[in-house]
């Protein structure tokens, strides 16, 4: 599966980022101020939910890459009709507060029914964290013969941190660096470590092994724009900064 260009380049060189409006997120108003701080800071991509419009929205907003995330396959060639680049199983961040949960057989069947309606389209998928970590790497492994072209962990809202300031973003990070440090060494396509990070954890998401990052409500729960892209900024820096390559794990991409 080729992915897009500025996407390819931006795995290749372990410094993705991917700023999310949220699965939820249908507030055109709302979406438009993620992607102006996504552009205006500087982030690769931006994952909007499943609606045409909110693709457009992003494409007028300057957005070079636009994901769109769902857990129902049949909306998918939707928003790729619309100019999604990509699309992603997942994030299930926001379905854990409603009591619903993802099995690992639920997971592979979206991704399998995804594959069937879009044949070349680059597919992301995401990987629950709500499965014990050895459950998650055969997971993954499943997923990409499956036809996932890059898998994403996830783990924020399971984490419980006890600390304040950086040792609490530490916390908060762990469950889903554990997941991209198994996962990026079990599969050989991007992982994309998503869920719970901050510039203080995203540099350390890609000595995991990871790719990429994915921020959501760091950035899409703020309410002022600035503050918004100033989020965005700090994130690229500490990328641009930090990201190298782990010292037992080749380059993947």
């Amino acid at each position: 599966m080729t992915l897009p260009a500025r996407l390819t380049a931006c795995l290749a060189a372990r410094q993705g980022l991917k700023i999310i409006a949220g699965l939820q997120t249908f507030a055109p108003e709302r979406v438009r101020h993620v992607c102006n701080a996504a552009v205006a800071g500087g982030a690769d991509l931006v994952d909007v939910a499943v609606d045409p419009q909110l693709v457009r929205l992003a494409r007028s907003c300057g957005v070079t890459t636009v994901c769109v995330s769902a857990v129902e396959p049949e909306r998918f060639p939707a928003v790729v009709a619309a100019g999604a680049d990509l699309v992603e199983i997942g994030n299930f961040d926001c379905f854990y507060d409603q009591g619903r949960d993802f099995t690992g057989a639920e997971v592979l069947e979206l991704t399998q029914r995804s594959r069937a309606l879009l044949a070349d389209v680059p597919l992301s998928v995401t990987v629950p964290h709500r499965l014990p970590l050895s459950e998650q790497q055969r997971l993954a492994e499943q997923l990409v013969a499956a036809g996932a072209d890059l898998i994403q962990t996830e783990g924020g809202t399971s984490s419980q941190p006890r600390s304040a300031g950086i040792q609490g973003l530490i916390e908060k990070a762990v469950p889903t660096l554990a997941a991209a440090h198994a996962i990026s060494r079990t599969v050989r396509v991007p992982v994309l470590c998503a869920s719970g990070l901050s510039a203080v954890t995203a540099p350390m998401a890609i000595a995991a092994g990871a790719a990429a990052v994915g921020v959501g409500r760091a950035v899409n729960r703020l309410e002022d724009p600035l503050a918004m892209v100033a989020v965005v900024r700090s994130l690229r820096q500490a990328l641009t900064a930090g990201a190298a390559p782990t010292v037992d794990s080749p380059i993947r991409c």
